[in-house]
């Protein structure tokens, strides 16, 4: 990191807990302001009141409701002035693996998220991020690389990771950046059982801190990061 990463606003959803938390916790580290968003009100206020509310600043949202993360990125601009960078990294999964005996409306919570969440918060953000010629980053997942049977979770990953390359032809046209990071098993809430062996949430935010300290000649588009055990 340099000087010039003081004072960089960095918004982040599914900011309340696991990667989200854990990336916020290490951008303020290395200088970075930044804002987040979560449906949590007491975990997003017990993360800022951790990081210091000269650092951090939360907005309760749910991310598959437009006009919520339209309200929460005006409130942002309003605290900060300014957003430097958005992290997409809010998500869930299925909790019915194959798609015969899916529950549909499980389905349509997890895409709510996964799908509409981060189309919802590209179109709220990137007006701000085109001001900054900022950067966008994605959680999508190894699931979004490969073939799993049957698996929604995965598909709706593989929109994530096509979506991203896209964004990222798209925003290069203003000067703007975009990352997808494609990480595998992460030990995180999302998992009933702790994953001690997986990838740790500091693994992926470390990712995040390597996309935005890229020279402004380079853009990384993509992360692949694997457990090494």
């Amino acid at each position: 990191m340099t000087k010039k990463d003081s004072g960089r606003v960095i918004v982040i959803t599914g900011a309340s807990s696991g990667i989200g938390a854990s990336t916020a916790k290490r951008l303020v580290s290395e200088g970075f302001k930044v804002a987040l968003i979560a449906r949590s009100e007491i975990k997003l206020n017990e993360l800022v009141d951790s990081l210091g509310e000269e650092s951090a600043y939360s907005v309760v949202a749910d991310v598959s409701d437009f006009s919520a993360l339209e309200n929460a990125f005006a409130k942002i601009e309003k605290r900060f002035g300014h957003v430097d960078g958005v992290f997409a990294n809010a998500g869930t999964g299925a909790s019915s693996p194959g798609i015969e005996e899916g529950d549909v409306s499980d389905w349509n919570t997890m895409l709510g998220a996964n799908v509409n969440g981060l189309l919802y918060t590209a179109k709220a953000g990137l007006p701000l991020l085109r001001k900054t010629k900022g950067h966008f980053i994605i959680t999508s997942s190894v699931a979004g690389r490969i073939a799993l049977k049957g698996s929604v979770y995965g598909a709706s990953k593989w929109f994530a990771y096509g979506f991203g390359l896209n964004l990222a032809e798209e925003m290069r046209e203003w000067g703007g950046k975009c990352t997808t990071i494609c990480p595998g098993m992460v030990n995180t809430p999302f998992f009933d059982e702790p994953k001690e062996d997986k990838l740790q949430p500091e693994d992926i935010a470390n990712s995040v801190v390597f996309a935005l300290s890229a020279s402004d000649s380079a853009c990384v588009r993509e992360v692949y990061v694997m457990p090494a055990a």
